[in-house]
């Protein structure tokens, strides 16, 4: 963590764009020197610092105020701005201090910035854990929400929150599935549905007529593209919808044997029609099969269509597996319930995230996003992450010993949502 986050403190960090707003660096562990004279010199992140004339940033003049300096000022554009601080006995160039806040316009800056995981597993499929133990797993690496989309089942993301229904925790765990249809190998997840799409394969032959009834409508099905398989992914994802859940197209690149998953006619086929919510353009599998989702996105964005996009870990263990923590979702929405987590995805509000292990992180998405997404990787997830951290631990305490870790998690309740109110100027 760099120096300006360890011992210092920038408030509001994100901010409406061309609105005057007060903003304060607290000192963390020692006061500023109030006999000082300070300079703020502020500068956009959009113009090369050495190209500046010295008219086109602004110096702002300020004491300090025990603990505080504070001014106040209006960031004209969205974009980051870097303010760049001295005293009157700054004379070397490693003593400068540089803090970032972010401007933003109306529709992005009422949102908050919330990370994610749609695509998980436990023990109740293919996975190595039970719910509770990845639910609280997701809390300790960031994670704001999550569900456990097991293959076939429905039943083990609602014993995740039971698991923790009488916990005072701020980690929001929603019900979902991963689904393949009798006779259909492609794999698509029901995220946040308020019933299940795997328990309606039980209803013979009710499921199969509607399908039916579907490949009735299709006229335009290029040679080669089963009918069948088609129309069972698309009724899978209108019962998803009809269930209030975001259907999801997961991994099409997935090396299955020695062939991708999905037959690439297919793919395209699945791409001009659009009947998912969201494209899993990152999911747990190999770096070449991320790359080719990746470049589908591009593409198709390149084409006009407007794609809405998850990450995804799609882990089969959190401790003893891979993949945990290496692929998740930033969504931008107005609160954690699950219908504006949907709403942020489908309306284009988010991003996927990739952070292999030792290596840089890699965001995919809208060019804004990513900018911004960067910015909050930065300067605000990692003290986010402290928080969820510990409540991540007193989750996995809570499985062995509730009256003890809940007692802990009361105190830590609502922190990150206080974080959220400062850097955010609520």
């Amino acid at each position: 963590m760099k120096k300006e986050l360890a011992y210092y403190d920038v408030y509001p960090k994100i901010l409406p764009s061309n609105t005057e707003t007060t903003i304060k660096i607290e000192s963390l562990y020692w006061p500023w020197d109030v006999t000082l004279d300070y300079t703020i010199t502020i500068y956009p992140m959009d113009t090369r610092i050495e190209l500046l004339e010295s008219s086109d940033y602004d110096e702002i003049h300020l004491k300090a105020n025990d603990n505080f300096l504070e001014f106040t000022y209006a960031f004209k554009k969205e974009q980051e701005y870097v303010l760049q601080l001295k005293s009157n006995l700054t004379t070397k160039k490693e003593d400068l201090l540089f803090f970032s806040v972010y401007a933003l316009d109306e529709d992005l800056f009422k949102r908050k910035a919330f990370k994610g995981d749609f695509h998980l597993h436990s023990f109740r499929s293919d996975g190595r854990e039970n719910p509770a133990f990845v639910a609280a797993s997701c809390r300790k690496i960031g994670l704001d929400f999550m569900a456990l989309t097991d293959h076939g089942r429905y039943q083990p993301s609602l014993e995740a929150q039971e698991a923790f229904q009488d916990a005072a925790i701020d980690l929001k765990i929603f019900p979902g599935e991963e689904i393949h249809p009798p006779g259909n190998d492609v794999h698509m997840i029901n995220y946040g549905g308020k019933f299940s799409v795997n328990e309606l394969f039980k209803k013979e032959p009710n499921w199969r007529e509607e399908v039916k009834a579907l490949e009735n409508e299709v006229t335009d099905l290029p040679e080669g593209i089963s009918l069948f398989e088609y129309c069972s992914c698309k009724w899978v994802f209108n019962k998803t919808r009809e269930a209030g859940g975001l259907a999801i197209y997961c991994h099409p690149y997935w090396v299955c044997g020695k062939c991708y998953h999905v037959k690439p006619a297919f793919n395209d086929y699945m791409f001009e029609k659009q009947d998912f919510d969201a494209f899993e353009v990152l999911g747990g599998h190999t770096p070449e099969s991320n790359m080719l989702q990746v470049s589908r996105y591009h593409e198709e964005r390149a084409k006009g269509k407007k794609i809405p996009i998850v990450g995804a870990s799609d882990t089969h263990g959190c401790e003893r597996g891979i993949y945990f923590g290496w692929y998740y979702t930033i969504v931008f929405s107005e609160n954690l319930q699950i219908d504006n987590i949907i709403k942020g995805v489908k309306d284009l509000y988010s991003v996927a995230v990739e952070h292999l292990p030792g290596e840089e992180i890699r965001i995919h998405g809208p060019y804004r996003l990513v900018k911004y997404a960067l910015f909050l990787n930065r300067e605000v997830f990692p003290k986010h992450d402290q928080l969820c951290h510990e409540e991540g631990t007193q989750m996995l305490n809570y499985i062995h010993n509730k009256d003890e870790a809940n007692s802990i998690l009361k105190q830590l309740q609502g922190k990150t949502d206080e974080l959220y109110k400062k850097y955010w100027n609520d």
